[in-house]
């Protein structure tokens, strides 16, 4: 299921455009037809997550040790690095290689090892950090209790403790524990603790791919989305950082109904509703969120302007997509429709105590060591990040103003602000938080998006100037209209810039679960060296070479 345009391919020789190229049939280019390459580029992507978990499987250290972690991050750096650098060896080499004939194929599937990396670089993380214990971050504590108690109730047949809970993680990892874990559902989040993070990257990338090309779902999508990677609950932010090209190539394709075909128009429709189905069953949170947003984009790339036929086309589009929608979901939407408006949350965080309009950073429960908060900015108090961020929206409207990708993220956002302060408003009258600082993820991601789609936007601008031939163009290697390199080179410097990027931001993401005793997300894979094995004995590294049943409950004192 995929929404973008390809016609003719073009593949440019080591020269440049300057020099002859060769079109090349999009539907039909080296090993096969698109779909085929894209499964290659999936298999690439989720294998390539795996090997630095597998790798970190084998370090020998003491993950409570500081130093050990210092050495532990460097060592999944230097592979990461190693890795990728193979990868965009390859395409350099496939520049020089037979015309440049395999050098599309070569970005394809660096791009995709990219993205599986470096989210495999935060599992591996992760299983650093919980070395030498059985138990998941937190253990039984919290909210990890919570889902491995009621995922042990659904394997068993039995109700959850709560129905309005997102049924698809606790039925997989009631599954998953039958299988794998002998039913052990405790032991097993631990596995997908380590699993979610390493499928984050790929997933991300494989729907952003529906939309644009690999370097560009790479830079544009991938990269925004690792400000939110996480390996404690993984689904949830997977969820949001997969729905929103989701929501794009949806609203795409319904801009493109009217003058479809039927059979494809309504098997991509009923796609989509099954789709978004599994996601609201994951978690539903952000539909709520970004409905507002999502309907006006849909209203406004409705094929009102196709005829009566076109309009049918696009009734029968979103007739298949509900269809499909309330098949997978329908009984839990109606949950969430009866007992969901009955959901109250009372518990006043860190965050409800801040600006409301501040959302580039979400603080948690457990913020650290905070003095003023937000970080006074230059400019009224607001910082340089914030006021880029905005200019980006700004810019990223004006220069997409007719491209349904812009229009639907920006609507998205302006969404998520609406209702967080519509909720924030309410705090004080109802005494409950409903989750509104949930938005400062889909607000950063939104944000984010928007900058990028600007460089997107521009870069586009650039090679259409390029593609005109200029009048007294000889032989040369920048591309005519511009006075800038052949793309050759533009994607193999934007994947050395990516790797670096990704590099380090995996690295940040994944220290932030190193083992601690302070009032961070640190104190959770702590916890889980404190707790007493189902054998009896100790973890390896419990501190002291003591445990307890629940393990170290100093972190009730941190909640704030």
């Amino acid at each position: 299921m995929t929404v973008s345009t390809e016609g003719t391919a073009t593949v440019l020789p080591p020269g440049g455009p300057a020099a002859s190229a060769r079109p090349i049939p999009a539907t039909r280019r080296g090993i096969g037809s698109r779909g085929t390459l894209l499964l290659l580029e999936a298999v690439v992507a989720f294998t390539a997550a795996l090997v630095l978990p597998l790798l970190a499987r084998g370090f020998k250290l003491n993950p409570l040790d500081r130093i050990a972690q210092v050495s532990g991050l460097a060592a999944i750096q230097l592979r990461f690095a190693l890795i990728g650098l193979v990868f965009i060896g390859a395409v350099a080499l496939a520049v020089r290689l037979r015309a440049g004939r395999h050098f599309d194929l070569a970005t394809r599937f660096a791009s995709a090892a990219l993205a599986g990396l470096a989210s495999g670089f935060v599992a591996a993380g992760a299983v650093v950090a919980l070395h030498g214990t059985p138990w998941p971050m937190f253990g039984l504590n919290g909210d990890s209790g919570r889902i491995v108690e009621w995922a042990q109730a659904v394997a068993n047949g039995r109700p959850s403790g709560s129905p309005v809970y997102p049924p698809a993680p606790l039925h997989t990892l009631g599954h998953y524990a039958e299988w794998f874990r002998g039913g052990n559902t405790a032991y097993a989040f631990k596995d997908l603790q380590i699993l979610g993070a390493a499928a984050f990257g790929p997933l991300v990338y494989l729907c952003w791919r529906m939309l644009l090309g690999p370097v560009r779902a790479l830079a544009f999508g991938v990269a925004p989305a690792f400000a939110l990677i996480d390996a404690y609950k993984p689904y949830s932010q997977t969820v949001l950082v997969v729905l929103v090209p989701v929501l794009v190539a949806m609203v795409v394709s319904l801009s493109r109904s009217g003058t479809g075909n039927w059979r494809p128009l309504l098997l991509k429709g009923a796609g989509f509703g099954a789709l978004l189905g599994l996601m609201f069953l994951t978690y539903s949170g952000w539909f709520l969120w970004s409905a507002g947003g999502v309907l006006f984009a849909a209203l406004l790339y409705f094929p009102w302007r196709d005829g009566r036929l076109g309009r049918l086309k696009g009734a029968a589009f979103l007739g298949a997509s509900l269809a499909a929608f309330l098949v997978v979901a329908g009984r839990y939407l109606m949950v969430m429709l009866t007992e969901g408006q009955t959901t109250k949350d009372y518990n006043f965080r860190f965050d409800n105590f801040t600006d409301p309009a501040y959302y580039l950073m979400w603080r948690t429960d457990m913020p650290g060591k905070v003095g003023e908060w937000p970080l006074p900015g230059e400019y009224g108090g607001v910082g340089l990040f914030a006021l880029v961020t905005f200019a980006g929206l700004g810019a990223a409207i004006w220069l997409g103003l007719r491209k349904p990708m812009v229009v639907t993220i920006a609507a998205m956002f302006i969404s998520a602000w609406v209702m967080r302060m519509y909720i924030a408003s309410h705090m004080y009258e109802t005494q409950t938080v409903q989750l509104y600082t949930r938005t400062n993820n889909q607000l950063l991601y939104c944000g984010l998006l928007l900058c990028a789609l600007v460089v997107h936007l521009v870069s586009l601008r650039m090679a259409e100037r390029g593609t005109q031939p200029a009048a007294d163009a000889g032989p040369t290697r920048t591309t005519p209209g511009t006075g800038f390199p052949g793309r050759e080179g533009a994607v193999i410097g934007a994947l050395c810039a990516l790797l670096l990027l990704l590099g380090t931001v995996s690295s940040s993401m994944a220290d932030r679960y190193m083992p601690a005793k302070e009032n961070t997300y640190r104190i959770l894979p702590w916890v889980s060296h404190t707790i007493t094995e189902r054998d009896g004995s100790c973890p390896k590294y419990a501190p002291g070479g003591t445990c307890s049943k629940d393990g170290d409950q100093s972190w009730l004192g941190f909640i704030r």
